[in-house]
């Protein structure tokens, strides 16, 4: 029986609503729509999305201290 934990199926799900664009450059840009000022870039799409699930992370963890509301 695996364990699941309430942030980690959180962040999963807020991932699966990332949006990425490739920038003129050629790196890249995330965003997750539902969580205002959640942007994060990247020199790969790989990086990109790390850093994004980064600052989710951190977002998601200073809205609890904060006592924000946290979208679902």
């Amino acid at each position: 029986m695996a364990i699941r934990y309430i942030l980690s199926e959180h962040v999963e799900r807020a991932m699966a609503q990332a949006v990425y664009d490739k920038l003129e450059d050629g790196t890249f840009s995330g965003r997750i729509p539902s969580c205002k000022g959640v942007v994060a870039f990247g020199d790969t799409l790989r990086e990109c999305g790390e850093e994004l699930r980064s600052t989710l992370e951190d977002w998601v963890l200073v809205g609890l201290k904060l006592g924000h509301f946290l979208p679902s």
